[in-house]
């Protein structure tokens, strides 16, 4: 084997070996929820439909009006992600289909990700109220803590104490 054959096969190997490494760094793309069909909810109109005519239109809402029924909601998202990394919404979509209270259609809204909202939690930790314990205080705290004296010691919760004779 020659010196050029040698580089030609090294070079082929470390193609392979580098669209192998690459093909875990491709792109997810994910659809999740209700596929819209825009000329089915355009014929979905108030005051002329009622539920079962949007049950039979649209099929089964995503899910429900949690009090009191009077709206359905049809959810649909389309997301990307890398491999091993947390989606990413690209567009959402979300129709409302209100009811009166006789089962009729009162309007159809549409609505997207200009109504998502983002929420960043405050670090690693929640903060909490009250003192703070190490685990040795808490383990062992209440030695020697007994009787009608440590009923009416005053606590974290009650810094005045117990009831007062």
């Amino acid at each position: 084997m020659t010196v050029s054959q040698r580089r030609k096969g090294a070079a082929i190997v470390a193609a392979f070996g580098l669209a192998a490494g690459l093909s875990g760094c491709a792109q997810i793309r994910s659809h999740q929820g209700y596929v819209i069909d825009k000329a089915l909810v355009a014929s979905v109109r108030p005051g002329v439909d009622n539920r079962e005519s949007v049950q039979k239109t649209l099929g089964d809402p995503s899910f429900a009006s949690q009090f009191d029924n009077s709206t359905w909601y049809y959810v649909s998202r389309l997301a990307k992600q890398f491999s091993f990394g947390t989606p990413k919404p690209t567009s959402e979509t979300v129709i409302a289909v209100h009811f009166d209270p006789q089962g009729n259609v009162t309007s159809v809204d549409k609505t997207g990700l200009d109504k998502v909202v983002h929420v960043s939690p405050n670090g690693d930790k929640t903060p909490t109220l009250g003192r703070k314990r190490t685990l040795i205080q808490d383990l062992f705290g209440n030695i020697g803590a007994t009787g009608t004296a440590a009923a009416n010691a005053p606590t974290t919760d009650n810094p005045n104490g117990g009831s007062q004779p």
